[in-house]
């Protein structure tokens, strides 16, 4: 189990591996994280700052007298008629499925030239748009070919093919570089991306508006849940799975009219604890970052990599290789 030590939950950040936490409120922390020079507290870091005008330091309460949510009762607060049939073939083993190849996921966040504030912890999440261009150059010319989410649960739990040399290729927040950027640049190449939303976002500034995911769920790409407002799942009672999870996962179905099956954990970071509330709730897949997947239910751990704005193509095709045998 994680053990916090701040009084911030929206911001009680923790070393995965290490079970070292991280509390107290972002101007208080983000020095502390400074200092430590590895790439996961960076890219924490950033994600931090990125997501700081949606997240508080008070995490709601519910009403006393409110039941508390259980796990059973996340179906009951979504919308029946786009939640699409459930599939009835018979799954392989979890051994077997951890025994698979991993297939390359790769993460990207804000896609927009690097302005002159921009240090080495926000570049962790921003790609100028040339060189996110010439990273989807590469993937096509190397002979990859983009997957979603249901191909790799497919391939995963029944076996299915996947095409040669197959890449998913994710994007968190739902920040308007990727439509304006992302969206033609992957379809210059015949990829489809999954986008993972932070529902509070939708429709402010420098963020992709609801006609606009409306209209990239049309076009074939996949729209799926990063919560609502970018709190850790670490931190939730049963109160927050109702607003986290089960209000952004109805919110994205109402804007799209498609099932949304697949979630994003804010900065990575998982607890077994979350799995029942987000398998009641529908959810097929659950994506972390680059750390090591749960033995017992490992699609609920499907790992991605971030890739930093630094990294040039080559770069990045050779992390993709390293990261995912």
């Amino acid at each position: 189990m994680f053990k916090g030590v701040g009084d911030c939950p929206a911001l009680r950040i923790f070393a995965v591996g290490k079970k070292a936490g991280f509390g107290g409120c972002l101007k208080e922390n983000v020095g502390f994280f400074l200092m430590k020079n590895n790439s996961i507290s960076r890219v924490l870091v950033t994600l931090l700052v990125l997501c700081a005008p949606f997240v508080s330091c008070h995490q709601g309460t519910a009403n006393p007298d409110e039941k508390d949510l259980t796990p059973s009762d996340m179906s009951s607060l979504l919308d029946t008629s786009v939640r699409g049939e459930v599939s009835l073939r018979q799954p392989v083993s979890v051994t077997e499925i951890l025994s698979r190849r991993q297939i390359p996921v790769l993460c990207y966040h804000r896609i927009r030239p690097w302005t002159e504030s921009d240090g080495r912890i926000a570049k962790d999440n921003v790609i100028p748009p040339y060189l996110f261009k010439a990273h989807m150059r590469i993937l096509a010319d190397s002979g990859y070919h983009s997957i979603l989410p249901d191909d790799l649960l497919d391939h995963l739990e029944y076996g299915d093919a996947l095409p040669d040399k197959p890449v998913m290729i994710t994007f968190d927040d739902g920040s308007i570089g990727q439509y304006d950027i992302g969206i033609p640049t992957l379809e210059s190449h015949g990829f489809r991306g999954v986008f993972f939303i932070m529902t509070i976002a939708t429709g402010r500034k420098g963020y992709m508006s609801a006609a606009q995911l409306k209209e990239m769920s049309d076009r074939g790409h996949l729209i799926a849940s990063h919560t609502w407002d970018h709190h850790s799942v670490l931190t939730y009672d049963s109160a927050a799975w109702k607003v986290q999870l089960a209000g952004s996962v109805k919110t994205l179905e109402g804007i799209t009219g498609k099932p949304v099956r697949y979630f994003a954990y804010p900065f990575g970071l998982w607890s077994p604890a979350a799995f029942p509330y987000l398998r009641a709730s529908g959810m097929r897949g659950a994506f972390i970052l680059a750390t090591k997947r749960d033995t017992t239910d490992p699609l609920m751990t499907l790992r991605r990599i971030n890739v930093p704005g630094y990294w040039n193509e080559k770069a990045m095709l050779q992390n993709l290789k390293r990261s995912f045998r």
